[in-house]
């Protein structure tokens, strides 16, 4: 018999860094979700990606108090980021894009970067082929401030 669904939770957690210090300790365990459990399980899965980058999780969670869960890849910005080269900066020390992008660039990238970044991120965008993969890429480079030459 099919275990009963009870809903399905967003979270962003970096990879290899899963501990039950909020954020996730407090959304997991308010859904009755074993927190340690999961840490273990999302540390495991994400050991072979670079350590730190945040990882786009959906956690589906049963009546069972069981879950399953789907990890993406990091968001195209934070590869954007990382491949300008842009120094951590602001509050919690990240990296930021353009004040005013369509006016200003902070940073340029190489379509061999972009291209880069398209391959790692196929699988979780709505893409055909690269080409396509490739131009939501420019979009988002365009809309942090990044030129893409």
């Amino acid at each position: 018999m099919a275990k009963k669904l009870a809903g399905k939770m967003k979270l962003q957690v970096p990879a290899g860094a899963a501990n039950p210090s909020p954020p996730v300790g407090p959304a997991l365990g308010q859904r009755g979700i074993n927190i340690m459990e999961f840490c273990k399980a999302f540390n495991a899965k994400t050991q072979d990606m670079e350590p730190g980058a945040p990882c786009p999780t959906v956690i589906t969670y049963y009546s069972d108090k069981s879950f399953s869960m789907d990890i993406k890849t990091p968001p195209a910005s934070y590869y954007l980021k990382k491949a300008a080269g842009l120094k951590p900066v602001g509050k919690r020390n990240r990296p930021k894009g353009a004040v005013n992008p369509g006016r200003e660039t902070i940073a340029t990238v190489t379509i061999a970067q972009v291209r880069e970044i398209a391959e790692a991120k196929m699988k979780d965008l709505n893409a055909n082929d690269i080409e396509g993969a490739m131009q939501i890429i420019v979009g988002s480079a365009k809309s942090m401030g990044i030129e893409v030459k």
